[in-house]
C-alpha cells in the first residue's frame, strides 16, 4: 500500500497551532515545576520568569533581526538530492542563530551574576556557536550547502569540548565525577566523566545539528529538553536559570522559525543548543538523564550512521550500496514517506513532552 495512502492525518496542523500548544504547554509545565518545587514563577531564581523574558524578548528582537538578515543575502542553499518539497525553501534566511543564542546567554549571566558554572556554559556554548557561524558563512559565501571541512569542524568541536572538560575537571566541580542514575542513585566515575563528557558534547551537537532540518524542529524538540534539564539541575539555581533563558529563546525564535519559516538557525544555533545540553548534563552529573531526555537527537543520529553503514556494507561492484530509508536523518525518511512537514514536526513535540515526562520521573 502507498505510504501516502496509508498516512491520512485526522486534521490539518498549522506551525502557528504547533507554536501556540507548544507555547502554553511549556509555560504550564515552568509553573507546575515552580509551584511545586516551593519557587515563586516570578522570582529572578524560577522556570517561568526567564523563559517567558527570553521568549519575548527573542520573538521581539525578530522583527528586526530578520530584515537584517535577508539584506544580507543571508539565504539558505538546499540540498538538490533531498526531499524537493524543500527547494521553496532556497534563499529563506539562515544563521539565525546569531540573535537568539546572544539574548539567552547575556540574559543567563545576568541573572546569575556571573556565576562561574554559568560563565563556563556560556563560553561553550558561544564557543559551538562560533563554529556554527563559520560553517553557515561559508555557506553563504559561496552560495552552495557545504561549509568548512567535516574535519575542520570536528577539531574545533573536540577542541573547544576538550578546554570545558579539563576546566570542569581542574574546578573539581561538585557533581562532574558522578553520573546520576535513575531514582536518585549515583555511580562514582572519577577521571571517566572526563572522555564520557567530552565525547557527549561533540555527539550531542552533532545530534542537534542533524535534527535542523524541519521548520521549528530543532528549536522546538531542544526548548523542550532545556526545560526538563532546568528542572532537572534545580539544586544548582544558576544552571537551572541558563536552561529556561535558552529554552525561552527557542520558544521566541519559534516566532519566525515555524512553519512556513521566515528563518532557520543554521549551524550558528543548532551546534551551540547541543553543546549547552550537554554542557550543564556534565556538570550537574545528568549524562545518563540527558540520553533519554534527548532520545530524538539520538534517534536522528543513529538513524545517519545505520544510512551510511548499510549503504556502505550492501555496496556492490558498481559503487552503489542499499539504503535502510528513503533519506536520513529520519525526519526525511518519514517526510518522503508521505508525512507532512507539520505533522512529524507535531509528532516529534509530542514525543519529546513524553521523553522529559519519563525523565523527570525516573531521574
Amino acid at each position: 500500500m502507498d505510504a501516502k495512502l496509508f498516512y491520512r492525518p485526522l486534521f490539518r496542523l498549522s506551525g502557528t497551532l504547533l507554536l501556540g500548544v507548544l507555547t502554553v504547554s511549556l509555560s504550564m509545565a515552568a509553573l507546575y515545576l515552580d509551584w511545586t518545587a516551593g519557587r515563586s514563577p516570578f522570582q529572578i531564581q524560577s522556570l517561568t520568569l526567564p523563559l517567558w523574558i527570553c521568549a519575548l524578548a527573542t520573538a521581539a528582537l525578530g522583527f528586526s533581526a530578520v530584515p537584517m538578515l535577508q539584506a544580507l543575502k543571508a539565504g539558505q542553499s538546499i540540498r538538490e538530492d533531498g526531499p524537493q518539497s524543500h527547494l521553496k525553501k532556497a534563499g529563506t534566511p539562515t544563521m539565525g542563530g546569531i540573535f537568539f543564542i546572544p539574548v539567552a546567554l547575556m540574559a543567563a549571566l545576568a541573572w546569575s551574576k556571573f556565576s562561574p558554572a554559568v560563565v563556563a556554559v556560556v563560553a561553550l556554548t558561544f564557543s559551538y556557536a562560533f563554529i556554527g557561524w563559520l560553517d553557515d558563512w561559508q555557506i553563504i559565501r559561496h552560495k552552495s550547502n557545504k561549509g568548512i571541512s567535516p574535519h575542520m569542524k570536528l577539531a574545533m568541536q573536540i577542541g573547544f569540548g576538550g578546554a570545558f572538560c579539563l576546566w570542569a575537571a581542574l574546578t573539581q566541580s561538585p557533581n562532574i565525577a558522578n553520573l546520576t542514575l535513575p531514582f536518585g542513585h549515583l555511580l562514582p566515575l572519577g577521571l571517566l566523566m572526563f572522555p564520557l563528557g567530552w565525547f557527549a558534547l561533540v555527539a550531542e551537537s552533532n545530534a542537534t545539528n542533524l535534527t535542523d532540518g524541519l521548520d521549528g524542529l530543532a528549536a522546538g524538540t531542544v526548548a523542550i529538553a532545556l526545560l526538563a534539564l532546568g528542572a532537572l539541575v534545580s539544586s544548582t539555581p544558576d544552571l537551572m536559570v541558563f536552561c529556561a533563558c535558552l529554552s525561552g529563546a527557542c520558544l521566541g525564535f519559534l516566532a519566525h522559525n515555524r512553519n512556513p519559516a521566515r528563518v532557520f538557525m543554521g549551524d550558528t544555533g543548532s551546534l551551540a543548543l547541543g553543546g549547552a545540553l550537554a554542557a550543564v548534563a556534565i556538570l550537574s552529573g545528568n549524562l545518563l538523564a540527558l540520553l533519554i531526555l534527548g532520545g530524538l537527537f539520538l534517534v536522528e543520529t543513529l538513524s545517519v550512521i545505520a544510512q551510511v553503514s548499510y549503504f556502505k556494507a550492501t555496496k556492490g561492484p558498481d559503487g552503489i550500496g542499499k539504503r535502510l530509508f528513503k533519506m536520513s536523518p529520519y525526519h526525511n525518511h518519514l517526510e518522503l514517506s508521505g508525512w507532512a512537514e507539520t505533522h512529524i514536526v507535531g509528532v516529534f513535540y509530542l514525543m519529546g513532552g513524553l521523553l522529559a515526562c519519563l525523565t523527570l520521573t525516573v531521574f
